[in-house]
């Protein structure tokens, strides 16, 4: 079976060579085998894996949720429901993330457009004061 140092793993991956050492310390990618002289040597299917991680990681999972979903996939037993319901939780915490972030861009569009924007001290400013505490935006 082939198999690849950390530097042609990372590059085949599309990440950094500490990423791979990182996801290895965090238990989501298996320890690697170590020749003789100390060299770490990954299996040729760890590439997919850490493509996997990538992809979860893009639609917003955390390491931890991530390293759940692997634990599914590692089980034989394993169905769609439980990666499904794992999918239907993260569409709500994004959900509520849009929302949050609606929130603040609907306040600092209000505090944007109170502000006068041109040369004024800043004791002017609605930005500033509303950071401090001392507007009444």
């Amino acid at each position: 079976m082939q198999s690849f140092t950390i530097g042609k793993l990372a590059k085949s991956a599309g990440i950094a060579t500490e990423t791979v050492r990182y996801y290895e310390r965090a238990g989501i990618l298996p320890k690697a085998e170590r020749t003789t002289s100390g060299y770490r040597v990954y299996r040729a299917d760890t590439t997919k894996r850490i493509r996997f991680i990538k992809e979860a990681q893009a639609l917003g999972f955390t390491l931890a949720e991530i390293a759940e979903l692997l634990g599914i996939t590692d089980d034989e037993h394993a169905d769609c429901a439980s990666v499904n319901a794992r999918a239907h939780m993260k569409l709500d915490e994004i959900g509520s993330k849009i929302k949050a972030l609606k929130k603040m861009q609907s306040a600092l569009k209000v505090l944007a457009e109170r502000c006068p924007a041109d040369e004024q001290p800043l004791e002017h400013c609605s930005i500033i004061n509303h950071l401090y505490g001392t507007g009444d935006a």
